[in-house]
């Protein structure tokens, strides 16, 4: 008998009879498959009792999952596979709050569909904009920074905490350049703007859109257009932040007015500035860490919530930066000690 056989133990877990196994197992089993999969324990199903025999440690924490699938599923929503690996993830970093919790707050519904955050950090995010009048969010591309941002703003305009919502980017060109693109000046700089028109056709019903806008309840504009105001009672997201410079991210910051929101995003590692051009986003936080009201809060490719592929794309560009990094440190060492 080895001594992982002689240490392990038995449990068996029943499902309460509203449960539906199917909800709770996968369509043939799929999510069963990924907890045998997850586990370094045996799991035997019966009815509605299911077995898990093998290293104490890995019992309880499969235990711990089945109790959070269960939990998500009594609020009504569906359990997939994703929902199980994120659990999962959740779960193994030990963390103090419960998936169930995560998975589970409601932002915003819109015909029929919600909007939640799929992440421990995706939660904090959200819980750091509820608590705060300046917060940043940046992380890389996917990671739901923008589109969460802009779901707390519709439901901060349905609640009537704010009366409009205002939404930015700066208008730099990534390998084009505006004066070559067709059009007047309002058609070259819509490009620039989609991203959040899609996301706002997510959240509220289409046909509305256009009279929000002609009534200034919601707006979108380049960067450039906020100079020189003062924002009131207004929920105000400035996306693509890493290419504004430090003067433009200052000017940004200072039209807040009273009874506002400011949620700052972007990704410091897809800068789009010219050489030699400083990100305003970049240095910010060294210069407004520490100041009352203002949260700073960092996503990663944990994070992102797209195709399973994006995340393994961003922690390969991560992990070929980092190692890049490490070898002009290395030159440059050497160089020193010559």
């Amino acid at each position: 008998m080895t001594d992982s056989q002689t240490h392990a133990t038995r449990h068996t877990v029943v499902v309460p009879n509203s449960i539906n196994m199917v909800s709770l197992l996968g369509p043939g089993d799929e999510h069963l498959g990924l907890i045998e999969q997850a586990f370094d324990a045996d799991v035997h199903v019966r009815g509605n009792r299911i077995t898990l025999y093998g290293e104490p440690g890995e019992v309880a924490l499969a235990e711990r999952l089945l109790d959070e699938l269960v939990t998500i599923i009594r609020t009504g929503q569906g359990v997939t596979g994703e929902t199980v690996e994120r659990v999962l993830a959740m779960l193994r970093a030990e963390t103090t709050e419960r998936p169930a919790d995560v998975l589970s707050l409601n932002i915003l519904s819109n015909r029929g569909r919600s909007i939640r955050p799929k992440t421990l950090n995706q939660k904090r995010y959200v819980d750091s904009i509820d608590k705060h009048t300046v917060t940043f969010g940046i992380g890389p591309a996917g990671t739901g920074k923008t589109y969460l941002a802009m779901a707390k703003a519709v439901q901060a305009l349905q609640s009537k905490n704010v009366n409009r919502i205002i939404l930015t980017r700066p208008a730099v060109e990534a390998g084009e350049h505006l004066g070559f693109l067709p059009g007047t000046l309002s058609e070259k700089i819509d490009p620039y703007l989609r991203p959040l028109y899609d996301a706002l056709h997510d959240m509220i019903d289409p046909e509305s859109i256009p009279k929000l806008m002609a009534a200034g309840t919601i707006e979108v504009a380049p960067l450039a257009y906020m100079r020189g105001r003062t924002l009131n009672d207004s929920f105000i997201i400035l996306d693509e932040a890493q290419n504004t410079t430090p003067e433009q991210m200052k000017m940004f910051l200072t039209r807040l007015g009273f009874g506002s929101k400011i949620v700052v995003t972007g990704d410091i590692t897809q800068t789009d500035l010219p050489g030699g051009v400083k990100s305003g986003l970049r240095i910010v936080e060294g210069i407004l860490d520490g100041v009352e009201d203002i949260s700073f809060n960092r996503l990663t490719s944990h994070d992102v919530v797209r195709h399973r592929l994006v995340g393994k794309i961003v922690a390969a560009y991560d992990e070929f930066d980092a190692e890049r990094e490490r070898i002009v440190e290395q030159r440059a060492a050497k160089d020193a000690g010559r």
